[in-house]
């Protein structure tokens, strides 16, 4: 069965890139059906989703028809579909054709530029995972640098992450800040804000950003991370709230 979400205008099935919207997108929707997979389907899924900027969402669903013509991209609400989608140079046009129309020569600079910084971050990212947090903060701010139009808020997210483990707590705290000006709900922002703060022994600060992000999101509240957080919280509100007079004894 396909989606039936479609518009009934006509699309051109080898539309040129960058493609732009007939309306304001919301939601992304990459077909990773069978044939749609084929075709490199993940890899125009994982970019867009990593290009996208907070107000736009990208999901994956099933297949949008004309198997064979993809992978096949849907923009909704408007249901415009997006055939050929099949590289990430590709899937980068099409997001700077979404937010910036304009000629398909800038286009391509503009997703050279987003790639470029999106495959530091991605350097970054491995070398979080192997705790060198100095390279991987390098990484990053070079990234930062490239002014790419998309992602932006992860690469600030990371680096506040990195930061933070090097004891940079003001930089961390800027890093998050810059994020909530960019995606004010980005519930992360508030967990880095609360992290750093808490790392001051700032407690009533980091108990606000911790209940700020509870707001956003109520299901992290069952994450095992966040939970060690707040225990850790708890532990440090009741020390400093538990009287210490030495000299009560009579």
């Amino acid at each position: 069965m396909h989606l039936c979400i479609f518009n009934s205008s006509p699309f051109p099935p080898h539309p040129r890139f960058p493609v732009k919207s007939e309306g304001q997108v919301e939601e992304i929707r990459v077909c990773t059906n069978r044939t749609c997979r084929r075709q490199g389907s993940m890899q125009t899924f994982h970019t867009l989703t990593a290009l996208a900027p907070p107000e736009i969402s990208v999901k994956t669903c099933g297949c949008l028809g004309n198997c064979g013509a993809g992978p096949n991209v849907v923009l909704l609400p408007h249901g415009q579909i997006v055939r050929h989608c099949s590289t990430s140079a590709r899937a980068a046009e099409l997001m700077v054709g979404l937010l910036f129309g304009g000629g398909a020569g800038d286009a391509s600079s503009k997703s050279k530029t987003s790639l470029d910084a999106l495959a530091l971050r991605m350097r970054a990212e491995a070398l979080i995972d192997d705790a060198d947090f100095f390279e991987a903060e390098r990484l990053l701010s070079q990234a930062l640098h490239l002014n790419p139009f998309g992602g932006i808020h992860i690469l600030y997210k990371l680096r506040s992450f990195a930061r933070l483990a090097m004891h940079n707590y003001s930089g961390a705290l800027e890093d998050a800040s810059q994020i909530l000006k960019l995606a004010p709900n980005f519930a992360e922002a508030y967990i880095l804000q609360g992290d750093a703060f808490l790392a001051m022994n700032q407690y009533v600060a980091a108990q606000k950003c911790y209940a700020t992000c509870l707001q956003i999101d109520p299901s992290i509240r069952r994450s095992k991370s966040f939970k060690i957080r707040i225990a850790k919280l708890e532990q440090k509100l009741a020390m400093i709230n538990t009287p210490h007079d030495s000299n009560s004894q009579t």
